[in-house]
């Protein structure tokens, strides 16, 4: 008989059953990403990060980035800022969308968010840090959750402070990754900080950093003894790695990897979701990166980025696809031909 390696934690009105959290990422845990990943096991999943100074510029795209499917709760909403009357505004806003939880982030390491003293450049102030979440707690319902990093650079880490900090002041869970600002997403994640965070609280503490498959993951609840784990860069063109997290995490065998006909599956879905979510004009754009991405490390792959690069037709883009992830690679270009000799009204039908 197995045995659950994790046991899940309270948040809320929710029991996280499984402690596996999707990683928000920009530009690519939109709503048809994020609703693939929840099949492979996710028992959270994290909107990406929203500015509040666009919530409050009202844009349109920032609308888009906060709508959740009713098959994603719980579900959080990532805010970020600096200024507290923002925040607290981008907070209620986000529980207005629906979100079950509004994650702080406080550990984008990007130059144009930490120029506004957002992100993780706030790890640098904590007076700040205590502002800002408590402003966010006394203004909304719903748990508030926090993700930092381990400190701005080396000779600054303060992840103990910065944990007991969120705790005094309302958070509900806190996510670690296990960098300073200063590696960005180089070196090694120091899951040992991780675990620094996890004996300095008593709130629930996420572990995130090079988890890559079930045995990083493992390896990572040894070391920091963390109450659950963040899947994040791993999961690009790859969610059945979240598969066999979610399987290590609850005990069970890893699942079996997945022939050529459930990939394409995945990838087909994905593909769909895009263009129904955000039109195909823009599901083109991203199509690019992530089937590249699905792509990556398999047999003929540098010849089909190469190919797929080129393409601009969204038809074209979905049977020159079809063709090489169902292992049709030699009729590539058959189906280049096929798609172009197509009416307006067709492509617009087979969409």
């Amino acid at each position: 008989m197995t045995t659950q390696l994790l046991p899940g934690f309270r948040l809320g009105d929710y029991h996280i059953d499984v402690p596996l959290v999707l990683a928000p990422m920009a530009g690519i845990t939109d709503l048809p990403f994020r609703r693939i990943c929840k099949r492979f096991g996710v028992g959270l999943v994290v909107s990406e990060m929203i500015a509040s100074r666009a919530v409050d510029m009202g844009r349109e795209r920032t609308e888009r980035m906060a709508e959740l499917g009713d098959d994603e709760h719980p579900a959080s909403i990532q805010i970020a800022g600096a200024d507290p009357q923002f925040v607290t505004e981008a907070a209620r806003w986000a529980v207005d969308h629906g979100a079950d939880f509004v994650d702080i982030n406080m550990g984008c390491p990007v130059k144009k968010i930490c120029k506004q003293v957002a992100g993780s450049a706030m790890l640098k102030d904590e007076k700040l840090v205590a502002r800002v979440i408590e402003a966010v707690v006394g203004a909304v319902d719903v748990p508030v959750t926090l993700k930092i990093r381990t400190g701005w650079d080396e000779r600054s880490k303060n992840v103990e402070r910065i944990a007991r900090i969120a705790e005094d002041n309302g958070v509900q869970m806190l996510t670690v990754h296990g960098r300073t600002r200063a590696q960005m997403f180089s070196g090694h994640a120091s899951w040992e900080d991780i675990g620094l965070a996890k004996a300095a609280v008593s709130i629930p503490v996420i572990g995130n950093g090079d988890i890559v498959d079930a045995a990083s993951a493992r390896e990572m609840i040894r070391v920091s003894g963390c109450d659950g784990v963040m899947v994040g860069r791993a999961v690009q063109g790859n969610p059945w790695v979240l598969g066999e997290v979610h399987a290590v995490l609850i005990g069970a065998p890893p699942p079996a990897a997945p022939s050529a006909a459930e990939r394409w599956l995945i990838v087909s879905e994905h593909l769909h979701r895009l263009a129904e979510h955000h039109g195909i004009r823009t599901a083109a754009k991203l199509a690019r990166k992530h089937v590249l991405w699905y792509s990556k490390g398999l047999h003929g792959s540098a010849e089909f980025r190469q190919l797929f690069q080129t393409l601009t037709d969204w038809q074209q883009m979905l049977d020159v696809a079809a063709g090489y992830f169902l292992g049709l690679g030699r009729h590539v270009h058959h189906h280049v031909v096929h798609a172009e000799n197509r009416t307006e009204a067709e492509l617009n039908i087979a969409v």
